[in-house]
C-alpha cells in the first residue's frame, strides 16, 4: 500500500477559506432572494393585473358569436386552467360548463377528463361529497390515458378530505391510489430513489424548466421539501423562496411554498418574516377561496401570529425599559449640567443681581418721584377746587345779601309795585342757574377732560352728541356727568338740573337705546369713564 502524503497546513487554510467564501456567497444569495420576494409581495397587484388581462382575452373569445361546442369547450378549458389557483369559484363555474358540454356532445373522454378536473376543484373548496361522486362516476370504463389523472385526483381528494374532516382514517385508501399511480407510471413497487438521486433529478428538471412558468414553482417547491426533509433548512429556504417568487409572478394564489417558507423562518425564530409570509399566504388563500389551503394554514398561522405578537410585546417591553433607562440617564446628565452651570455662573449671577438690584432701586426711585408729583398735582387740584367752592359759596352769599338789601330798600321806600315785579321775575334765577351750569361744566371737564369723546364712543356712529357752540355740556351730557359722579337717582338729577322727572327718564332711556353695546351695562360703563383711562395708563 502506498502511504498518503499528509495534507499541508497551507492547503487546509485555503480549503477552509474557500468553504467560508462559498457559505458567505450562499447567504448573500439567500438574502437577495428574500429581498426580491419582499418586493414581489408588495407589488402582487401588478402581477394580478397581468393575469386579469389574460383572462379578459379568453372572455372576449367566449363572447364571439357562432362558437361551436368544441371551441367553447377549449376556451373554457383554458379559462379554468388560468383561474385554477387564482379564483376557485370561477374555475368551478367553467369546469361545470365543460362537463355539461361534454355530456351534450356524448364524448366519453371529455366527460371523464372534465369530471376528474372538476372533482379536484370541488375537493379544494371542501365539497368532498360532490368530488367523490364525480370520481366514482368515471371509475368504470375509464380510458387508459386518463388513469394517471384519475389516481392523482383520488390522492388529492383524500388529502383534502383528511384536512377538512380532521381524521386520518383514509390513509390506507390514499396509499392504495399511490401504489396504483406508481404502477401506472411504471415505477416498480418497493423501489425508492436515494437522496442524491432525488436531488439530482429535481435539479435537472429545474434547469430544464423556464423560471416564469408555474412548473418552475412546483419543482422549486419539491426541492425545498426535499432539503427540508433532509434537515438542510438553508437550501430549503432558498428553493422555497424561488418557488414563492415564481408563484407571485404567475399570480398563483394557492401556493404552499410561501407557507413552507414561513415555517422555516418560524423554526429559526425569525418571527417577523414568518408573520409577513403567513399574512401573504392568508391573503392569497382568501382571495382564491381555496378552503383546503385556508384550513391547512389556520392552525399554523395562529401559532405564528401569536409568536409574532409575543415577540412584539417583548420588544415593546425592552424598548420601554431602554426608554426609562435613557430618560433616567438624561435627567442625571441634565442635573449634572445644571449643577456645573450653576457653579460656573454663580459669581457672575451675583454681580448681575447686585447691578439689577441697583437698577431696580433707581427705577423705584423714579416711580416714587412720579407718584409724589402726581400726589402733589392731585393735592393742588383739590386745593384749587376747594378754594373755588368757597369762592362760589361766598359769591352766592353776597349776591343773596345784595338781593335781600335791594328788596328791603324797596320795602322801606314803599315801592310795592317794583318789589312785586322783582319778586315775580325769574331772570335772576335763570342767570344764576346758567352760571351754576357753566361752573359745573368747567369743573367736571377739568376733572374728566375726555368725557365727551369717551361717552360718544359708547354710542352708535350716527347718534353721537356734540354740544352747541359756546356750550361745554348740554342737558344729556350733564345727566350722565352727574351719573359719572355717582348721582344715579333720577329725582336728584331732576332737582339739580331744574327739570321734570319724566325729562330725566326720557333722556336716560333715549341714551340707552343709542348704546353701541349692551343697554343694561351702558350706565355702568359710563361710571367707569376716566377711571378706565387712569388704570390703562
Amino acid at each position: 500500500m502506498i502511504p498518503r502524503k499528509p495534507i499541508s497546513l497551507k492547503r487546509c487554510i485555503l480549503l477552509l477559506c474557500g468553504v467560508i467564501v462559498l457559505a458567505a456567497c450562499g447567504r448573500d444569495d439567500t438574502a437577495t432572494l428574500s429581498d426580491q420576494l419582499d418586493y414581489m409581495i408588495r407589488n402582487k397587484r401588478l402581477f394580478d393585473e397581468k393575469k386579469e388581462e389574460r383572462i379578459d382575452g379568453f372572455r372576449r373569445m367566449l363572447c364571439m358569436t357562432k362558437l361551436t361546442p368544441e371551441q367553447e369547450y377549449a376556451i373554457n378549458d383554458s379559462l379554468s386552467e388560468v383561474f385554477y389557483k387564482y379564483r376557485l369559484d370561477s374555475t368551478i363555474r367553467y369546469g361545470e360548463r365543460n362537463l355539461e358540454i361534454a355530456r351534450q356532445l356524448g364524448d366519453r373522454d371529455r366527460c371523464a377528463s372534465s369530471a376528474i378536473r372538476l372533482a379536484r376543484f370541488y375537493s379544494s373548496r371542501g365539497a368532498c361529497i360532490e368530488a367523490k361522486q364525480l370520481l366514482d362516476s368515471v371509475r368504470r370504463e375509464l380510458p387508459p390515458h386518463l388513469l394517471e389523472a384519475y389516481y392523482r385526483g383520488c390522492i388529492f381528494f383524500y388529502d383534502c378530505y383528511e384536512v377538512f374532516s380532521g381524521f386520518s382514517r383514509q390513509t390506507n385508501n390514499r396509499q392504495v391510489y399511490r401504489d396504483s399511480l406508481q404502477r401506472c407510471l411504471g415505477i416498480p413497487a418497493g423501489v425508492s430513489e436515494t437522496r442524491e438521486e432525488v436531488e439530482q433529478r429535481l435539479l435537472t428538471l429545474l434547469g430544464q424548466t423556464p423560471p416564469e412558468t408555474p412548473e418552475y414553482a412546483k419543482v422549486s417547491n419539491s426541492l425545498g421539501d426535499h432539503y427540508r426533509a433532509n434537515g438542510d433548512d438553508w437550501l430549503a429556504k432558498k428553493y422555497y423562496t424561488l418557488s414563492a417568487i415564481s408563484d407571485i409572478q404567475n399570480a398563483t394564489k394557492e401556493n404552499s411554498a410561501i407557507l413552507s417558507l414561513a415555517k422555516v423562518y418560524y423554526d429559526h425564530k425569525d418571527y417577523s418574516r414568518a408573520y409577513k409570509y403567513t399574512q401573504s399566504a392568508l391573503e392569497d388563500a382568501l382571495c382564491s377561496n381555496m378552503q383546503f389551503r385556508i384550513v391547512r394554514m389556520t392552525e399554523l398561522s395562529s401559532i405564528i401570529i401569536a409568536s409574532h405578537q409575543n415577540k412584539e410585546a417583548r420588544t415593546k417591553v425592552k424598548l420601554q425599559h431602554y426608554l426609562i433607562l435613557i430618560s433616567v440617564l438624561t435627567v442625571i446628565l441634565i442635573l449634572l449640567f445644571v449643577f456645573v452651570y450653576k457653579q460656573v455662573r454663580k459669581l457672575s449671577r451675583v454681580r448681575k443681581e447686585l447691578s439689577g438690584t441697583n437698577a431696580e432701586l433707581a427705577r423705584l426711585n423714579i416711580e416714587l418721584n412720579e407718584i409724589n408729583e402726581q400726589l402733589s398735582d392731585a393735592n393742588a387740584v383739590k386745593v384749587q377746587y376747594i378754594a373755588r367752592f368757597f369762592d362760589l359759596c361766598s359769591m352766592y352769599i353776597d349776591k343773596m345779601d345784595n338781593y335781600r338789601r335791594s328788596l328791603k330798600q324797596l320795602a322801606q321806600e314803599r315801592k310795592l309795585e317794583e318789589l312785586y315785579r322783582r319778586l315775580k321775575s325769574t331772570s335772576m334765577l335763570e342767570d344764576e342757574q346758567e352760571e351754576l351750569f357753566r361752573n359745573f361744566d368747567e369743573i367736571f371737564l377739568n376733572l374728566y377732560p375726555t368725557f365727551i369723546e369717551d361717552f360718544n364712543a359708547l354710542l352708535v356712529e350716527g347718534e353721537r352728541i356734540t354740544p352747541k357752540s359756546g356750550d361745554l355740556l348740554n342737558k344729556e351730557l350733564r345727566i350722565y356727568a352727574l351719573i359719572r359722579l355717582g348721582i344715579t337717582d333720577s329725582a336728584r338729577i331732576a332737582s339739580f338740573l331744574r327739570c321734570s322727572l319724566s325729562t330725566v327718564y326720557n333722556y336716560r332711556t333715549k341714551m340707552r337705546n343709542r348704546a353701541a353695546a349692551s343697554r343694561d351695562d351702558f350706565e355702568k360703563t359710563v361710571m367707569k369713564i376716566g377711571s378706565i383711562r387712569r388704570n390703562d395708563a
